[in-house]
């Protein structure tokens, strides 16, 4: 299957079938190996995601970690990060395509202040590259150098972690994934 959107739908519907009871055993042991990597402990500002369509949920690490955490609001064709906590007084909403954001008055961060990306990912290959859902919003940020230059972790259950993916001269390499399995290094020099 060398089409991507092909690739994507085949790979969403599998994460799909997941039970409840499956996928929240399989977020936490992610969260499990990403809370004791490294470059998790050495950041201050991580940027991340609200889990949708069964994505690894990072909800008992935002909820018990001490990091000032990051996530978007899609705003047109682009992505504006806000400082969010659960315990802040600004609640989560649905935006656009229905996944939850932060409220658009919640602080917003700059690539400046931010130590790591977290990049929600539909499949993930052993090269580092990343299938995401089409939209091109991680596409056009990474585009720009500034984010770029931040470490960016794919996160991903490890039944969809791949040989290899299509690639597009778009696409950007992960300097990391992390899995239910294994967090793994593919850029040590981005990661130090």
């Amino acid at each position: 299957m060398n089409d991507k959107a092909t690739l994507r739908r085949s790979l969403i519907n599998k994460r799909q079938t997941m039970s409840s009871d499956e996928w929240r055993g399989k977020s936490d042991r992610l969260c499990q190996y990403l809370q004791h990597a490294t470059f998790f402990q050495q950041a201050t500002t991580i940027l991340a995601y609200i889990s949708f369509r069964n994505e690894p949920d990072l909800t008992p690490l935002v909820q018990r970690d001490e990091h000032r955490w990051g996530f978007p609001r899609c705003v047109g064709k682009e992505m504006e990060w806000h400082q969010w906590s659960p315990n802040g007084e600004r609640p989560l909403h649905k935006g656009a395509f229905g996944i939850l954001e932060p409220d658009p008055q919640s602080p917003k961060l700059n690539p400046d202040q931010v130590d790591l990306i977290l990049v929600p990912s539909v499949a993930c290959d052993r090269q580092g590259y990343r299938l995401g859902y089409g939209g091109g919003f991680y596409d056009r940020m990474f585009s720009n150098s500034i984010w770029r230059r931040k470490p960016t972790i794919g996160i991903v259950f490890s039944d969809m972690l791949v040989d290899a993916l299509p690639i597009d001269s778009w696409d950007y390499p992960l300097d990391a994934i992390c899995t239910d399995h294994q967090c793994m290094v593919m850029n040590p020099t981005s990661m130090a």
